[in-house]
């Protein structure tokens, strides 16, 4: 059986680009001089902390015997200050990296959010919107703790490590050898299992990612599925996906935990070791070692090792987020394909008059939609376009608002090609109402007013009206200010359409674009829909497709698109005349309403 796209594994990347990290630093770069101050601050308190074990050295080898109760009792103060010094700069730490972190999630989200806005329909009709989710919250969530305390952690621990080095120098020499040897061994692991972690870090976003798609599908679809009682079977498809997630999580996290005992079991190796030879050397007849340095220095390797440890950790994260960090660089480095041309100039107020002048546009290289087409619509004039499913009647008012690029060809609005001015100023020109009567979470009034963020609430009313909308939107609990749910699941088909359709409206345009507009509306309602239509359409350029021909029997020009071209053009009853494709159309529709 053939796969969905849920279920489509990415591209895995062989190599990690250091780039992605170079444009990461992009976005720590605003925030370097409080990371610098927290990470003096914490050196600062790390070098008075690691006086504590010569403190305890000294105690140990020189006031014990001397019973200079005095010096213990400073030593005792000056461990106690340099406790509280280390309790304060992890509180500066903490509260200025938690600031700075989610700073730094902000401007990534940020900028993948801003980008999303700006690509293709194209974009999102190749890919589950649940997979285009995963991104923006997921991975960029992932990188929280990275930014907040890793890249911090790891300079003050890098810092520390250097420091506990020197301190142990000055210990001994000998016991500071054998503490390094182990070293290498924590190497060896590193190098082994390196690959192997990120490639199964890669593996676990890709199921999150078929795991997250799949679960927006189903809420979405819910009541398709109620309807054809698919309950049982997506759940089954639901489980294999989410063990194939677990699985990969798992695996990736096998790898994450080889880290952390491989630190211990060399740290307690290594440990056994210096106490071994530590005592020996102590019980020597010529005591090269006394007991307070082994003290002061068994101190120090516990803090030798948790540095290293948390690098361990630091690296870990690092791995997980670099996997991330490719799918979310990798959205925002998705070619914007429509996007305003070099020296764009701003779209003169339009009056109306669209031509096509030899478009040809295919969506797949090698299938071409429409090929060759040419026609001109004037200024004022109403033109509809009928076809079958497929033929290119969407495409057509699409390249209009420049949803997408033409392959070959012009589309001029009043002489000007449209892919000379701003997109923007092209579409705030235009009312669109497409296919889908998509419905944001909110109150109705707002949701018609998006099209026209300056409008009144008479001017919100008026619109209503116009389209048949305000009986039904009058009689609901809230009227106007009634709170819909996203994509209006408490509406019926219609009354998103006439929501939809005083929303284009409102907008005021001189270009309206009416895709299927009154698929979901009954007869009776059609019918004083088509009254205010015929006063609002006067002086306004219109296209309308419609598989229903009762509705654009009115329109000053027809166009039957199949085949990749118009085949024919003209007024319902010039068309009727010919009795050509537009005619046999008409009496199947005919026939089958009889």
């Amino acid at each position: 059986m053939a796969r969905n796209r849920y279920d489509m594994d990415e591209i895995l990347e062989d190599s990690f680009d250091i780039n992605q990290l170079k444009r990461l630093a992009g976005y720590v770069s605003p925030y370097k001089k409080k990371m610098v101050c927290v990470i003096i601050v914490m050196l600062t308190s790390s070098a008075l902390t690691m006086m504590v074990p010569i403190f305890f050295q000294r105690i140990m080898d020189l006031y014990i015997p001397a019973k200079d109760m005095g010096k213990i009792a400073l030593m005792a103060f000056l461990t106690l200050m340099a406790a509280c010094c280390s309790a304060a700069a992890l509180r500066y730490k903490i509260g200025t990296m938690s600031v700075v972190g989610q700073s730094i999630i902000h401007s990534i989200r940020t900028d993948i959010f801003n980008h999303l806005q700006e690509l293709p329909f194209s974009y999102y009709d190749d890919r589950p919107h649940g997979k285009i989710q995963v991104r923006v919250v997921n991975y960029v969530n992932s990188l929280s703790d990275l930014l907040s305390n890793g890249i911090v952690n790891t300079v003050t621990d890098l810092c520390n490590l250097i420091f506990i080095i020197l301190f142990m120098l000055l210990c001994d020499v000998r016991l500071t050898l054998v503490c390094l040897c182990g070293l290498p061994l924590l190497a060896a692991v590193i190098v082994f299992i390196k690959r192997r972690q990120r490639r199964a870090w890669q593996i676990q976003s890709n199921k999150q990612s078929n795991l997250n798609a799949y679960i927006a599908e189903s809420i979405n679809g819910i009541r398709v599925t109620q309807s054809f009682v698919r309950e049982k079977e997506n759940t089954n498809i639901f489980n294999g996906l989410s063990g194939n997630y677990r699985k990969a999580w798992m695996r990736a996290v096998m790898f994450n935990f080889t880290m952390g005992p491989s630190v211990d079991i060399i740290s307690a190796v290594t440990t056994a070791l210096i106490y071994v030879l530590g005592i020996r050397w102590i019980l020597a007849p010529d005591a090269t070692l006394t007991v307070g340095v082994l003290i002061a220095f068994t101190a120090y390797i516990g803090r030798f090792w948790a540095p290293i440890n948390t690098l361990a950790g630091f690296y870990n994260s690092l791995l997980t987020a670099i996997s991330y960090l490719e799918r979310i660089f990798e959205t925002i480095d998705e070619p914007v394909l429509v996007k305003d041309a070099e020296n764009a100039g701003v779209m003169p107020p339009v009056k109306g008059n669209v031509e096509f002048r030899d478009v040809c546009f295919s969506y797949e290289e090698g299938h071409r939609i429409l090929d060759h087409i040419s026609f001109t619509a004037k200024q004022g004039d109403t033109y509809a376009f009928v076809g079958p499913t497929g033929a290119g009647k969407s495409t057509i008012v699409n390249l209009i608002s420049r949803f997408y690029n033409v392959d070959s060809g012009q589309v001029l609005i009043d002489g000007v090609d449209i892919s000379t001015v701003t997109i923007r100023s092209l579409r705030t020109q235009m009312g669109i109402m497409m296919q889908d009567s998509f419905i944001f979470s909110g109150t109705i009034i707002d949701n018609i007013r998006y099209g026209n963020r300056n409008a009144t609430d008479e001017q919100v009313i008026a619109a209503a009206k116009t389209v048949c909308a305000h009986d039904f939107i009058s009689q609901m609990e809230n009227g106007y200010y009634t709170e819909v749910n996203e994509r209006g699941s408490r509406l019926s088909a219609g009354q998103r359409q006439l929501i939809s359709f005083a929303r284009a409206l409102l907008a005021d345009p001189r270009i309206l674009i009416l895709d299927e507009a009154t698929s979901s509306i009954d007869t009776e309602t059609e019918i004083l829909l088509q009254k205010g239509l015929n006063e609002l359409l006067k002086g306004r350029t219109s296209f309308i497709i419609a598989h229903r021909l009762s509705t654009i029997k009115n329109a000053d020009c027809i166009m039957y698109v199949d085949k990749g071209g118009i085949l024919e053009r003209g007024t319902h009853q010039e068309l009727l005349a010919k009795k050509g494709a537009y005619y046999e159309l008409y009496i199947s529709q005919f026939d089958f309403l009889s």
